[in-house]
């Protein structure tokens, strides 16, 4: 009996040594790092339809997703076509240098390039990449069309919830470091350049749309 035992109490810790294995090994495939809790993908993903501007360009925040490539890189292309069009001056050029530039440090793509924000200091486009582009355009759009509805900390942690949406992977890994290092969670801390480079090396996949 004695000896029953001990063959049961081996086999019972090699069974959990390669359920271990077969579960880093899985994280490894799909570019994740076990060193750190990652965030549930219900707790960061925006879902529905934007509130403010929504209807008005037929968009959902679902239309950015990697079970349908085909339909993000339409989406982006869409968000990106309003920075190509649209044009600021004056005061709303001011706020749109202060929300992608300033605030919080601003915005960057951050992990499809290194650029210090998407636009420079004099609000010229500091990146090429899709991403860049559709954020942008939302900024230019919401400032001509609803400036006088948002602040600029509404309109940037707006454009945050689409950056969640084109690198969730990395979005999932960077606010378990947050929640790890008691950060309040919103859009702002997680996707402005406030809180870039937290993750300190760890990486994640999952990029939707290429840069």
């Amino acid at each position: 009996m004695q000896k029953e035992k001990k063959i049961l109490a081996v086999l019972f810790i090699a069974t959990a040594l390669v359920i271990l294995f077969n579960a880093q090994s899985l994280a490894r495939l799909e570019g994740i790092t076990t060193t750190t809790d990652i965030a549930p993908t219900s707790k960061i993903i925006p879902t529905g339809v934007p509130e403010v501007y929504g209807k008005e360009l037929s968009l959902r925040y679902d239309d950015v997703s990697p079970q349908d490539p085909a339909r993000a890189d339409l989406t982006i292309r869409k968000l990106g076509q309003m920075d190509r069009t649209l044009s600021l001056e004056g005061e709303k050029l001011d706020r749109y240098i202060n929300i992608l530039y300033q605030l919080h440090n601003g915005i960057s793509c951050e992990y499809c390039c290194g650029a210090r924000s998407i636009i420079f200091e004099n609000g010229e486009a500091a990146c090429g990449c899709a991403h860049s582009y559709a954020m942008r355009g939302l900024a230019k759009y919401l400032l001509l069309d609803h400036g006088s509805e948002l602040t600029d900390e509404q309109i940037l942690e707006e454009i945050g919830k689409w950056k969640v949406l084109f690198f969730p992977g990395q979005m999932q890994l960077k606010a378990g470091i947050l929640e790890e290092n008691e950060i309040e969670f919103n859009y702002i801390n997680l996707a402005s350049n406030r809180y870039r480079g937290i993750e300190d090396g760890q990486s994640a996949g999952g990029m939707v749309g290429g840069c």
